[in-house]
Formats: structure tokens, sequence, C-alpha cells
């Protein structure tokens, strides 16, 4: 009770029995802010010597708003505030609480207000808005009372402590999972659980990881010799050795009876968890503790426990994805991820300008698939890979692409002679001796300028080179290789803006007169290409990045729906016995839809089928005798003519021409260049008869002086076309051309376009 003055007394109570001595359980820790001396000391009397919820009191005291702040401020752990309400003004407690919650971020902190007269207590809404856990007169605290409140106050702090526990360990037990997760093999495994229970209960890491190697001896009850395969603290000494080697009777036997028992163990100081996994591995954990371990930190462990034994299912799945993200199972080699891998290292090590990359390609391996099976690829592949790791001691070997093998070592070791050696001796598969070669690119590291993918990327472009010179080349990178690879590039993006935005690419139109009449014929579209700067581009050499990168596709039918439009303005103008000749590339017949883009382009146009003639050349041979007849018999089945362009520049055979369905056989351009010499003469003579016997009418391209045309004729050819006739033209030019050309008078000459 209040006497007059309203200071606290106490009437004689005797304080509720609260058992036991907790010894080293940490107290409570109380403010008491009042700026009256006796409450101080009468609020320390009437708590003296009481245990709440098994722990003692400790009081902090302050006689001012100021003070007290300066007190949370100062000391951890404060649970309850027993506060003034009217101190140094009316409402100094109130600042304090606003302080308490807002400047502090005390939120787990019960405040009691405390008042000497009723009508001093806060409006309801105060008490709200500041979070005041509860309210009392001075009169009112009894000893009794008194006790009461506070230990309501310390139970609610409890209870909020424990929740932000909760909340704090399971995101620990979810973070500890998910660097569990990362890291590789056991020993590791072992290390980080030490280091995550530890921090989970908040103890020094003194523990200990032993592994029992078969799980099924343990079940059985013979538990097999167990070895400390991580430790941590005072217990760092075990590691590697034998359980039976720990001094500590206490630690070993808990170990045992995990391992032996499959179960956790929690004593007042330690706790010895059992994790086993699916690939008969079991670890015990022994964490040594100086404090008792408490039970909301004990579900947590049981927690991490269930939780860990899960990850540890899946520690043996991450060590196989990681072996497969950088090993290569058919070749038995690292691949392309781990040459990567090695190159980053060697190019920001000391010896990276003494090594080299060396990529090898097998030449032809696709027919060796094709022909023999993709069995005995396989078993050819895994026989190179072991003899470039015997023929190559000190390099690092790998699989890099389907038949492609990186080899990484020093300059003088990985030569365009080494490696033609080690192919030197054919490979032995299925007791067949199989002779290989290969094309080859090296790289020096000393040259690259960037890391490892710019590295294998100049390995390429070397690669690139050495194919490009046949089978069995090898070619170094050089930066004026690269520069010419940097050039195609360009052009390749040029060329495909230019044919996506319009304007730049446009068609001409060469003539083709037939020798017997004099009239013209037929006209052969051919793509010109001139930048928005007006630079022209040479076919030789767009043409060529076009088929490369497959923009001859779409170059190819925008060439031909150019070519019907041209042809239809010419057959109303009474020009109807012109056919129209359209080059087609051997990528563009590869397309599995190009009878379908023909017939899109021929349903477009009233121009009839027989008034067009594709033009192929003798290259179309790669794509197999059977798929190129098959399709060019669908052409010819659709009334399209088909010609044979660049005869005798190919390679192929005279039994795989006579079976090729085509109307026309066009002798090449470098052949007739030479009619004005013997040997040149010789190639028209066997040409002409041989396109006569087929079936063919035969035209002689790149024709220039009247000495060639006049030998064309003695020769029996049918058709001609060059710069004699006329230069290739846009659609206007030859339009005026074609109505000032008389065969008894001569061609008129229109100008190059």
């Amino acid at each position: 009770m209040a006497d007059a003055e309203g200071r606290l007394v106490f009437a004689d109570e005797k304080p509720p029995a609260d058992g036991g001595i907790a010894a080293a359980m940490p107290p409570w820790r109380i403010l008491v802010v009042d700026d009256d001396a006796d409450v101080h000391e009468a609020t320390r009397f009437a708590l003296k010597g009481l245990l709440i919820l098994g722990r003692p009191l400790e009081f902090l005291h302050a006689h001012s708003g100021a003070e007290a702040l300066a007190v949370l401020r100062r000391e951890a752990d404060v649970a309850v505030v027993l506060l003034d309400v009217v101190m140094e003004t009316p409402d100094a407690g109130l600042r304090i609480v606003s302080a308490i919650r807002e400047e502090l971020q005390l939120t787990n902190l019960r405040i009691v207000l405390r008042t000497g007269q009723p009508g001093q207590a806060p409006e309801m809404d105060a008490i709200s808005r500041y979070d005041i856990n509860d309210y009392k007169t001075k009169n009112e605290l009894t000893r009794n009372k008194l006790f009461t409140t506070v230990t309501a106050a310390l139970r609610s702090y409890d209870q909020l402590r424990r929740l932000d526990a909760s909340r704090s360990g399971l995101e620990k037990v979810i973070a500890a999972s998910n660097d569990m997760m990362t890291r590789p093999g056991l020993k590791s495994f072992a290390e980080g659980i030490i280091l995550q229970i530890a921090s989970l209960i908040g103890v020094a890491a003194e523990g200990l990881v032993c592994a029992c190697i078969n799980r099924n001896l343990a079940i059985k009850g013979a538990l097999p010799s167990v070895e400390v395969i991580a430790a941590a603290g005072r217990f760092s000494d075990y590691i590697e050795k034998s359980l039976d080697d720990i001094a500590e009777p206490r630690i070993a036997n808990a170990l045992r009876q995990s391992l032996r028992e499959r179960r956790n163990l929690v004593t007042p100081h330690s706790v010895t968890l059992f994790f086993a996994t699916p690939d008969h591995h079991a670890y015990a954990v022994f964490i040594d503790s100086d404090q008792p371990i408490r039970p909301p930190d004990q579900n947590l462990l049981h927690m991490f426990c269930t939780n860990m034994s899960l990850c540890a299912q899946n520690i043996q799945l991450v060590a196989t994805l990681r072996e497969q993200a950088f090993f290569d199972r058919l070749a038995n080699l690292p691949n392309r991820s781990a040459m990567l891998r090695e190159l980053d290292r060697a190019i920001d090590g000391e010896q990276g300008p003494s090594l080299a990359l060396a990529l090898i390609d097998i030449d032809q391996f696709s027919a060796v698939n094709d022909l023999l099976g993709h069995p005995y690829g396989d078993q050819l592949l895994r026989a190179i890979a072991q003899r470039m790791i015997h023929d190559f001691p000190g390099c690092f070997v790998a699989r890099v692409a389907g038949d492609v093998f990186g080899l990484m070592g020093r300059r003088e070791q990985l030569t365009p002679e080494t490696i033609e050696r080690m192919f030197s001796v054919p490979f032995t598969i299925d007791q067949v001796d199989h002779p290989l070669t290969v094309s080859t690119g090296i790289v020096h590291l000393r040259d690259v300028q960037g890391d490892g993918s710019d590295c294998i990327q100049d390995a390429y472009i070397a690669l690139k080179r050495a194919k490009a010179g046949g089978l069995g080349g090898h070619a170094y990178y050089s930066e004026s290789i690269a520069n010419e690879t940097r050039d195609r590039n360009r052009m390749r993006v040029a060329l495909h803006r230019a044919l996506t935005q319009g304007g730049q690419l446009y068609p001409v139109f060469q003539p083709q007169q037939d020798l017997s009449t004099g009239q013209v014929i037929g006209l052969e579209a051919l793509t010109r290409w001139r930048t928005d700067e007006g630079i022209h581009i040479s076919p030789n050499q767009f043409i060529p990045v076009a088929e490369q990168t497959a923009l001859i596709v779409p170059i190819g039918e925008w060439i031909l729906r150019h070519a019907l439009r041209v042809q239809e303005t010419l057959h109303g103008l009474g020009h109807t016995d012109l056919r129209m000749s359209v080059n087609v590339s051997a990528v563009q017949l590869r397309q599995p839809d190009f009878l379908t883009m023909l017939d899109r382009v021929l349903d477009a146009t009233p121009i009839a089928p027989e008034h067009l003639e594709l033009e192929i050349t003798e290259s179309v041979a790669a794509l197999g005798i059977a798929q190129v007849l098959s399709l060019l018999d669908a052409i010819r089945a659709r009334g399209v003519a088909i010609a044979i362009d660049d005869f005798g520049t190919g390679f192929s055979s005279l039994s795989y021409l006579h079976r090729l369905p085509a109307d026309r056989l066009k002798i090449d351009r470098s052949f007739i260049h030479t009619l004005e010499s013997g040997q040149g003469g010789r190639i028209a003579e066997m040409v002409v008869p041989l396109g006569h016997h087929l079936g063919m009418k035969v035209l002689a391209e790149g024709v220039e002086t009247a000495q060639q045309l006049e030998r064309l004729r003695a020769l029996g050819c049918d058709e001609i076309q060059g710069f004699l006739l006329a230069r290739p033209m846009i659609a206007d030019d030859l339009v005026a051309w074609l109505a000032a050309f008389h065969p008894d008078d001569g061609a008129p000459q229109a100008g190059a376009s």
C-alpha cells in the first residue's frame, strides 16, 4: 500500500514460493526508474531473494529519464522496466517509453508504468500508442501484487525472446542447409556441421565429427573402426585418429553410443547428434557446452539434425553433378568446362606465357559414325583419348566438343609434328586398324588477350583456317587470321542487316544466246550488294559468307521472287520465250522445306514453271546421290529445268554426273579463258560432246572474245553467256537492251551494274 505521501510500502505478506535454486541460470534484469529513492529501496526489498520462473533477479536503477535511456543503451538483456509516469516533467515516463520503442527499438522489453496518484494515469490511447504492457498505481502494488505483475511481465518477455530465438534458429537452419549443400566431399561436410551447430546454439565450436564407414555393421551392433574426420577447439589434435584415441571417456562413449544406437543424445552440458546417408556413411557429432543447453536450443538441434540428414543424402548427388559438370563420361576425360577452368588458371599463372593450347579435330569423323555406327565411333574416341594421355604426359587433355580434343601444355611439346606423329600409327578397333588424320589449331597463351574462353575461341579460329586448307592441315593463331575472321563476322552482320532492312541487295540479269539462231533465249539472275555508302561488295566475298552462315537460304528465296517478278514484266512486253535461270546452293537444297518454298514462290506468279531453270553445282554431291536424285526428280516433275553450273570445278565423277536428271551443262569460265591455248581447247572438246551424249544442252560461261566464240561454234557448243554478249544489268537497262537487240547486227552493249 502507499503512505499518505504516496510512497510505496508493503503489508506483511508471504511471498509466493518458487522452489529450488537456479544455479548457473542468468538472472532476470529489472530496471527501476523513479525520482524517489525510497521507491527503489522498497522495490528491491520486496523482491529480494525471490526466484521467478526459476531464475533470480538483478536490479538496475535510474532516477531520471535521461539516466534510464543511458542505462538501456549500455546494458543488454534488460527484461522489465518499472517506470514512474511523473518525474522531472508530467509526461517524462511517456517520453521514455517512446524513446525505448522508436529510438532504441527494444520491442521485447516489458514496460510497467507506476504512478503515485490515479489522476496521473495516462489515457487509454496513450497506453496503446506507446506500447505499454501494464499500468499500476503505487498503492496497488503490495508485495504479492508486485511479484505477480513482475512475473507476468517476465513470462511475456521470455515468450517473446523464445519466439525470436525460434525464428532466428529457423533462419540459421535454412542458411546452414544451403551452405552445407555447397560443400564438396565428406570432410568439408563434417567441418561445416561443427560450425553450423555451434553457431545455432551460440557455443564455441568445441566439437568432434566421427564417420562410420559401414552403417550395416553398425546396425548389427558390430561397430567398425571409427575415425575422426573433422574437429575443432581443444579436440583438433584428434583429426584422422581413431575414436579409441580420444582421452576423455565421456566424449568417446557418447560418440559410440550415438553411432551404435543411431540416435541423438542430449545431456545438460553436451549434445551428440547422429546423421546417416544412403551411401553407408554415418556420422556422430559431439558438441561440448559450458552451460546447460536450453530446451528451445535442443529443439533447434533436433530440427537441424533432421535437415542435415536430408542434406547429407544430397551430398553424393551434388558431388556427382559437380563431376558431370567438368567430366566427359564417354571419353573418360575432362570436358570443355574443365578446360576453360584450367585455361583461366594458366593464363593468370606464372607459366602462362610458356604454354599453348591445341585443338585437334578428327577429320571425317561424321563419316565414320555414318558408315560404321556410333558404338564404333565411341570406341575410337576413347582410344584417341587414351593415346593422348599416354603420348603427352604432363598436358591437360580434354574433350571440348563431339570430335574435338584439347591439349594444354608446354609450347615446345605441342607442335604440329608431335601431334601428327601421334596419329601416324593407326588405331586398332575391333581388331581392325583404322588410320586417321586430324586438323589442328594451335594458340600460344602469351598471344591471348582475355580469359580461357577467348583462348579457346582463338584456337578455333586457327582450327578453322587449318580445315580450310584440306584434310590433315594445321595452323597457328595469329592476329592476321583473327582480323580476317573478324572481317567475315562484320560482313555477316552487315549482310544480315542488308537483307532485313532492304535497299542494299538488288538483282542483275545477264543474257544467254543460242548460237544456232543468234536469239536471246534466257537470262541468269545474279545478286549484287551495294552498301548505303555506295560501296559495291564483290559476290566472291559475300556469297561464301552467306553460305557459311545459312543466310543464303533467305537470300536465295529473295532473288528467286525478284527474278520471277522481272520475268513477268518481260513477258508482258512480249519476251515470252525467255527462261529465267536462278542459282541454288547446296545449303538451300539441304533445307527440308526447300520444295515447299519453291511451290510457294511458283504459286505467287503467273509464270509457268517451264520458264524457270535452277542452276546447281557439283557440290550437291555432298548431300548423297539418293537424296539429290529424289530432290531433282521432284523439281523437274514441277516442270522446272535443271542446269549444272561451273562444270569441271567440283568433285563429282562421271558415273555420278550421268545419273543427274539435268537439262543443261554449263562449262566454267576458267576453261573458256584458256580456249585460245591448246590445253583449254582439249578440255572444251571433251565437255561439249559429253554434255550432248548425256542428253543436255551445253552453255559456255564467260565468253569475252570473238575468237573464243568462233572456237565454241566449231566445237558444237549450243549456247553462250558472257561480256561479249552483255554484262549483267539491272531490270530497266535489260528492257532497253532487249528492245535494241538484233541477232544479225550484233549485241548492243549495256554498262555493268
